[in-house]
Parts: structure tokens; sequence; C-alpha cells
């Protein structure tokens, strides 16, 4: 018996979004790192399959299960501004696998110059592809803005991450492993809004309830852009915080100082398994489609919303980027 799709709005999201656990088994969906694995060519029917359910239009025989999964790959592979297809490094879906590993090479390498300014330098051009490919794509960016967003971040990493190395020599070794972590909480606060800084200048698009476009808003932006500041620096805090103070104690383990080459691929893996639910859990943090009271626009996009629409408009919408 064929499902009925009469009633089926595929952009009707499975979970409520207005609620903190309905957002993390959203990105819990879209940011699966399996879907990294998934070949062009089913991403591609993903992408038809969306496209034809929100027309109304979906092959013969095709069950609700399959445009569910064809929603997930979509998610997780195209842009939700553009439908455009991200690069696969730059994907949240990416972020375990790419994440826990430059996370734990940044934790295990953290005793020398030239490791530091290394795996700093790494992390913060991941950082930088990921910002750019889950931006506002309403906002275009140059490539000298890109340039310019890329070298700021990195030497604010770089550089917080030498000094803070210099002050803590006589430090208890433990604060001294905390060091990457305040590198990357600082360089999240200059990567990504300068990453951004077009949707800063010119504000972001904001739409009404029906999906119309009324106006930009340098407000939204940076509400926005600092709810995304916050995301990232919680999604690397648990692991970036605590792994140091596990691999403190199991360093001081008799087997464990036999196995030290085995010390960098252990600080990876538990890398991950902190990343497999911060990544989620921090993308729900805030919701993606941002609800914005038009009292809190600027004076002249109030007026301009008022005129056009009187008080019909309360609320405006925009996406924040992940």
């Amino acid at each position: 018996m064929e499902a009925d799709l009469s009633g089926f709005n595929i952009d009707a999201p499975r979970w409520d979004q207005c609620t903190f656990l309905g957002r993390v088994k959203h990105f819990f969906n879209i940011t699966d790192p399996r879907t990294v694995l998934v070949p062009e060519r089913e991403l591609d029917w993903a992408k038809v399959m969306v496209e034809k359910s929100r027309m109304g239009v979906v092959p013969p025989g095709t069950q609700v299960e399959q445009l569910l999964y064809a929603k997930k790959l979509y998610d997780s592979a195209f842009h939700p501004d553009t439908g455009d297809k991200m690069n696969v490094i730059g994907r949240m879906s990416f972020q375990v696998p790419g994440g826990m590993i430059i996370t734990g090479f940044m934790l295990q390498f953290y005793r020398t110059m030239p490791a530091v300014i290394f795996w700093q330098w790494v992390n913060q051009s991941f950082n930088a592809l990921v910002n750019y490919t889950n931006r506002n794509a309403a906002s275009p960016t140059s490539v000298r803005q890109m340039a310019l967003s890329y070298i700021t971040a990195t030497t604010t990493a770089v550089a917080t991450a030498v000094g803070m190395n210099m002050l803590t020599k006589r430090a208890p070794p433990l604060v001294g492993r905390w060091v990457p972590f305040a590198a990357v909480a600082a360089a999240n606060c200059v990567n990504i809004p300068m990453m951004r800084q077009q949707e800063l200048i010119q504000g972001i698009c904001v739409k009404d309830g029906n999906h119309s476009e009324i106006g930009h808003s340098r407000r939204a932006a940076a509400i926005g852009i600092t709810q995304v500041v916050i995301s990232r620096i919680t999604m690397a805090a648990p692991g970036m915080i605590l792994l140091p103070v596990i691999m403190e104690r199991l360093e001081k383990l008799r087997f464990m100082k036999k196995v030290k080459v085995l010390h960098a691929p252990l600080q990876v893996l538990l890398s991950g398994c902190f990343l497999i639910f911060m990544v989620p859990v921090a993308c729900g943090l805030f919701p993606q489609k941002c609800e914005l009271p038009v009292s809190y626009l600027e004076p002249e996009l109030q007026d301009a919303i008022r005129a056009k629409y009187g008080e019909l408009v309360p609320y405006v919408y925009f996406n924040k980027g992940l």
C-alpha cells in the first residue's frame, strides 16, 4: 500500500525547534558524521527528492521514510540559503572527524613552540573554512575580506597560545594543558565576526512569517554572530577542559608511561567521544531560524516595515548560520 503524502511537508521540522531538546535531536540527525561518506550521486538524489516533494510531484511508491532520509542528507550537505552543495570539510557533519583529529593533536602537542604554532594554524584554517561554509550566504564575502579574516584569526590564536605558554611555564602542568582552549576561544571571538563581517556592515536578510524578504538588519547580524560564537566555544569547551584533566591522571599510571606513542591517538579518540555529543548540543543552543521583534531592529528599518505592513509583522526571521 502506498503512503499518503498529500499532507506531507518536507520542510516541517521533525522535532519542535522551539525547544532545546528538539533542536538537539534535529542536529544529531543532520550532523551525523556518517553522512560525510555518502556518495555524491546519493546526495544529488536527495536534493532531487526534496525539490520534488516541495512541488508535490514525488515518484509513485515513495515512502515517508525515504523522504525523511533524503531531507537528512540534504540538510547535512546543502546550504540552507542557496541550496548549493557545501564542501565536505566545511560541513557540520565533518566536525566530529575533523575536529577530533585537530583537537586531539592540539592537546597532545602543547609543550613545544613549533607544535603550538602549527596546530593552532591548522585549527584556524579549518575553522575559517567551516565559518565561511556555514555563513548566511545572503551576504557575499570578498576574497580580500576572507584573507584578512583568516590572517587575523590565525594571528590571534597563535599569539594567545604562544603568550599563555610563556606565562604558564612555571605554572602546574594542568594549566599548560588548558592553553589550547584559551587560544581557541579567543580566536573564535575574532574568526567568526571577521569571516562574516559583511553581515555586520550591510546587515543580514530578515523575512516575515511568509518567508518574504523585508529588509537587512545589522542588529540581527550581530545577534546571530554572537550566538554562533557562543555555540562554537561551547562545542570545544568540555573536551578541551575535561580531557586535559583525564590525561593528566592517566599519564601517571605505570602502563601509560610504557605506551607514550598511544597518548596522541587516545586523545584523538576521546576528543571524538566529546564532539559526537557536543556538536549537536552546541548547535542546538539557539534556533537556526531566529525570531526577532521588529521593535529591536534599527529605527529606520522599523519605520519602513510599519509604513508598509502596519502592525501585521510583529516579528522578523533570519538564518543565523552555524
